[in-house]
């Protein structure tokens, strides 16, 4: 046996899309069903678990067998599903609190995702046109079977629908489970001649033992803020009916027309037209709109996803997705959404933590502007080290910048890094043909520096400054034109990358020959769009095509996940290319990062973006400094790249 493909059907109590699989499959009614295997190639196997047959002891033995390969669709799922109902019926198989081996797994919605597919098993059998697809019908099995039920006459009124409830739907849902082993059995097959890296193996790996250690929560902030708020909420909705008469202000329909009727007429009750509306209104309708903004802050709702998550051990898993951001492999946030946590800008954390975990609404109230807002500053604060431990979180410096300028060879720039200059006054500076200091001559220009930085190095013109914010920040409309035409003619050479790229992606669609620039490669095979990176990972674009921009100029086309989540055609462009190209690189440093870290003994916990969260015994020798430098050792295919991390030690996560 080399390789065991594996589908799960399971049953649990609760909502795995709210709890994750770690809690799910802890529950103690946590049960496997049905257990779909196939041995290599053989035919499928389906074991009815809930009927009382046996799982072989050929395939107990290989799910501990470091020398048998266990392949899933969205493998974490079974791994952790197995995982629990191992300890729980075969101890001797599994050490308590362990999880099986990922370094054992290989996941098929990962190799999908790596050829630029989607993550879903039946989308991708469709864009392959399988032979074999999923089988549609079983979303109604899997609620009927997996799934608590309303207490009926079938089910003899308990909370479930069991195999003898429904017979003949047992056997369709066997059928089903069997399908899709079968489907997976076939992708392999097809995908077979585009392998993923043993290094992607590696880094998946890492990624699930992060996922496995998970993130200790303070269990007494998130209990006392989801009771602070709602406490505010019902305080501040009250105070709303008494000033309005409505019966329920929250409803936008019922708020919209008391407001029209009060003389501020809104479109919508978006939380930029109401803070427009803010800046002329006056009296109880100024008041109300106050209210409406503390309302409409869902940010709290994020304590309520902590609760959900938390393990026994009041500890969060599953908040980070492998692959999860398309096609550059960036990885995506999970559950409580990591990757979008509200910044903190409050000088008085400690107290603020203190006055919210004291359930003291009044002081909180009294010392803040806002209570949502307050709360919203403090989720990231929920997360802590490990009793007698600490956090050492560190991340890279404007890493992206620093990709594209060592890509496109912009030696001002890459100088100006090497140097330990100030980006943004350095940019500012060239754009302005004046010398910038931070606080110091023409200091006035670094802002219009840091936003041309962040705005434009991807093709963006006056729309991206403005999406970054530009007018907010006060900017004049006028000036915007000249910002984007002086940040062009300081950066020729990422200028002139965009359209390189762009040449080389039409070059190799029209010719079919690869195409070398510098460190990177593009290659048409079998239909896809190929653009090795100079790590040796691939980026991937599905049927490749050309046809005509909005400007009448050529555009580059492909096949992806269109808006609605729908498998269609998209457009892109050198910038666009760039981007990912960029995005990508980043990403395979950070990887490269946080498996030095790890190699050398230390538990990463969590990362957002390109910044990593170690959870450190206080007495390691240990040191900021230390961790940077890890993250900071440059893998042998980045010579030259000026990459630089910075960090801090905390007692809980926040922002430095």
């Amino acid at each position: 046996m080399k390789y065991l493909s594996i589908d799960l059907e399971t049953y649990s109590p609760l909502n795995l899309s709210k709890t994750g699989v770690y809690p799910y499959a802890t529950h103690p009614d946590f049960q496997i069903l049905l257990f779909g295997y196939a041995i290599d190639e053989q035919p499928v196997q389906v074991v009815d678990l809930a009927s009382g047959e046996k799982l072989p002891n050929e395939i107990l033995a290989a799910l501990v067998d470091p020398g048998v390969v266990k392949w899933a669709f969205n493998a974490s799922f079974e791994r952790i599903c197995l995982s629990a109902w191992l300890l729980r019926h075969h101890p001797e198989l599994l050490p308590e609190g362990e999880f099986l081996d990922p370094s054992q797994w290989r996941c098929s919605m990962v190799w999908a995702a790596y050829l630029g597919m989607p993550m879903s098993l039946d989308h991708v059998a469709r864009v392959l046109d399988l032979p074999v697809k999923k089988d549609a019908a079983g979303k109604k099995l899997i609620k009927q079977f997996c799934t608590p039920a309303a207490p009926n006459l079938i089910n003899k009124g308990t909370y479930r629908n069991l195999p003898s409830s429904d017979p003949e739907g047992w056997k369709a849902f066997k059928e089903y489970n069997r399908r899709d082993v079968e489907v997976e059995q076939t992708i392999h097959a097809k995908l077979a001649r585009f392998p993923v890296p043993e290094a992607e193996w590696e880094a998946y790996s890492l990624d699930q033992r992060i996922n496995d250690a998970g993130i200790n929560l303070d269990a007494t902030l998130v209990d006392a803020a989801v009771a602070l708020d709602e406490k505010h909420r019902q305080t501040t909705l009250a105070r709303a009916q008494e000033l309005t008469g409505l019966e329920n202000p929250n409803s936008p329909i019922q708020l919209k027309d008391w407001l029209a009727n009060n003389g501020c007429p809104l479109v919508s009750l978006t939380k930029t037209e109401v803070a427009t509306a803010l800046e002329d209104a006056s009296g109880v309708v100024k008041e109300i709109l106050h209210l409406r903004g503390d309302l409409a802050k869902s940010s709290v709702k994020k304590y309520h996803a902590m609760l959900n998550v938390s393990g026994a051990d009041g500890r969060a898993r599953g908040l980070l997705q492998f692959y999860g951001a398309g096609r550059t492999g960036r990885f995506a946030g999970r559950l409580v959404q990591v990757q979008n946590l509200p910044r903190n800008y409050l000088p008085d954390l400690d107290q603020a933590r203190t006055l919210v975990k004291d359930g003291n609404l009044e002081a909180v109230e009294l010392l803040y502007d806002s209570v949502p807002d307050t709360l919203s500053q403090l989720i990231r604060t929920a997360f802590i080290p490990t009793s007698g431990n600490r956090f050492i979180i560190a991340d890279y410096s404007a890493i992206e910048a620093r990709v594209i300028a060592w890509l496109a060879g912009e030696k001002s720039t890459l100088k100006a890094f090497h140097d330990g200059n100030d980006l943004y006054c350095e940019t500012a500076s060239r754009m302005f043909k004046v010398p910038v200091e931070k606080h110091g001559a023409n200091s006035e220009l670094r802002q219009k520096g840091k936003i041309a930085v962040l705005a434009c190095g991807y093709g963006g013109s006056v729309g991206a400054l403005k999406a970054m914010g530009a007018l907010r920040m006060g900017l004049a409309e006028d000036e915007l034109k000249p910002i984007v035409d002086a940040w062009r003619a300081a950066n020729p050479q990422i200028v002139w990358l965009w359209q390189e790229v762009e040449n080389a992606a039409i070059q190799a669609i029209t010719t079919r020959q690869p195409v070398r620039l510098r460190n990177l490669t593009f290659t048409l095979e079998s239909g896809i769009l190929f653009i090795t990176l100079p790590s040796g990972r691939r980026l991937a674009y599905v049927k490749p095509g050309l046809g005509q921009n909005r400007f009448g100029g050529t555009s580059i086309t492909y096949w992806g996940i269109t808006t609605g989540r729908k498998w269609g055609r998209l457009e892109t462009y050198g910038g666009k290319l760039v981007e990912n190209i960029v995005q990508a690189i980043a990403r395979d440093l950070l990887v490269t990062g946080m498996k030095n870290v790890a190699e050398s003994g230390h538990q990463i916990v969590m990362h957002v973006h390109d910044e990593i969260v170690i959870d450190e015994p206080l007495d390691s020798a240990l040191t900021v400094k230390d961790v940077c430098q890890l993250m900071s050792r440059l893998p042998g295919w980045a010579k030259g790249l000026p990459l630089s991390a910075d960090g801090y030690e905390c007692g809980y996560y926040r922002k430095d």
